[in-house]
């Protein structure tokens, strides 16, 4: 395996791709108790139409999600996530826009849970009886979700950004969507996207990266499959279609989300850099130090319930600003304001360098988390970097880049609004 040590951070990352395709990373921590895997599929929620051996396949909404949920059967009635409880095991899984992830955490029987993992998330187990059964259960989720004012405003503000990219739909589908998905479906799926060319596995902790790719290599099919190719539509214009949006649920105070279309770059350290420049524009913009978060909050407008985040998936890029608010269009003013001073006056050189130094701070402590380490680790592979090189990255990120990124994606008139307003009675 080739090796790569980060003396900056303290770590040491082993890679290999195997003849499969399976991409494999381990971060070695000698004399650590917690061991995490997570083994991950570059399939999400937004992988609805593809190409893969110059077919072109159309598959209902929700597809990805059902399939994350199936994966857990086994043959004689158990589920895997009992049996890797039984054994000391913490497992769990998740499928975003992006990526379907199964992963667990353990302080024994470490080989014994990984050779599990990777066993069941590649061997699939479906019938049109269990299919069934599941439907039943993810409708359940789907109503729950409609009941979710996080969930509508969420969702809204992306209909109100995207014309027809699939991740303006929920990643769980629609009752009707997951009624058409059939075992054949699942088969289907699995057998394109879970294929090791199109996953990567992912391991820290005390551990051999030899023995995991050992072990890798003896649960896992020799064929690797071919990659797919995603279809997520056609170009977005930057403009949102909805400027305002409001929807009435029972909630005590309103719940708001500003949103914008990013263009993300293509993959490779031009991804990663530009993470790390809008999350650090967004930092100084309207972090928990910034005058737009302390302004707002002294006048009542906003609360601790306030967050800040740039999502980069499935091809696409958005910008999500929200939380609880008596006026959420005096808070979209005040933002609109803030992105026109930027504009003029630029960024405050003294605040650019302690945001920069926080945010190398958070990112360093970040590194103690094992789960946090691997996701982004896997994030990074399907995305063309290496996680890793974001703390030194980052060192070389500039003021003027940071304002450039607020001049050109965060432009007043590509901003939408999604309100979730108390009903009235």
């Amino acid at each position: 395996m080739e090796n790569k040590a980060y003396p900056h951070i303290g770590e040491t990352l082993y890679s290999e791709t195997l003849p499969n395709g399976l991409r494999l990373r381990v971060i070695p921590k000698k004399g650590f108790r917690s061991r995490y895997a997570v083994f991950a599929a570059n399939y999400g929620g937004a992988h609805r139409r593809f190409t893969v051996d110059g077919r072109t396949v159309d598959t209902p909404a929700g597809v990805a999600h059902f399939l994350e949920h199936k994966m857990f059967d086994l043959p004689n009635g158990d589920t895997a996530v009992d049996v890797l409880t039984a054994n000391g095991a913490d497992p769990n899984a998740f499928t975003s826009e992006g990526i379907t992830c199964f992963y667990f955490q353990c302080t024994e029987r470490f080989e014994e849970n990984l050779r599990l993992l990777l066993h069941f998330v590649s061997t699939p187990w479906f019938t049109e009886e269990t299919v069934q059964k599941e439907q039943g259960i993810i409708g359940q989720e789907i109503r729950m979700g409609e009941d979710s004012p996080g969930s509508a405003v969420y969702y809204n503000l992306l209909r109100q950004l995207y014309a027809s990219h699939p991740i303006r739909d929920r990643v769980v589908g629609t009752v009707e969507s997951i009624a058409q998905i059939t075992a054949q479906t699942l088969y289907d799926c699995h057998k394109v996207f879970y294929a090791p060319c199109n996953m990567c596995l992912c391991v820290e902790g005390d551990v051999d990266p030899e023995e995991i790719a050992r072990i890798a290599r003896e649960e896992l099919s020799q064929e690797s499959g071919s990659v797919p190719t995603a279809d997520f539509g056609e170009p977005e214009a930057p403009l949102p279609l909805e400027r305002i949006h409001r929807q009435q649920m029972d909630i005590s105070a309103p719940q708001f989300l500003i949103g914008a279309k990013i263009r993300p770059a293509d993959g490779g350290e031009p991804a990663l850099r530009q993470r790390l420049i809008s999350s650090l524009a967004l930092r100084l913009l309207v972090g928990a130090s910034s005058d737009f978060y302390n302004k707002l909050y002294a006048e009542g407008l906003l609360n601790r319930d306030f967050d800040a985040e740039i999502e980069y998936v499935a091809g696409a890029g958005t910008l999500l600003i929200g939380g609880e608010s008596s006026d959420p269009e005096g808070v979209l003013r005040a933002l609109e304001d803030e992105l026109s001073r930027v504009e003029r006056d630029g960024l405050d050189p003294v605040r650019f360098d302690r945001a920069k130094r926080a945010s190398l701070g958070a990112r360093l402590r970040g590194l103690e988390d094992f789960e946090n380490v691997c996701i982004a680790l896997v994030e990074g592979l399907f995305d063309g970097y290496c996680a890793l090189d974001a703390t030194e990255l980052l060192q070389s990120v500039t003021r003027q880049e940071c304002e450039a990124f607020l001049r050109q994606e965060l432009r007043p008139e590509r901003l939408a609004l999604s309100i979730i307003e108390p009903r009235r009675t």
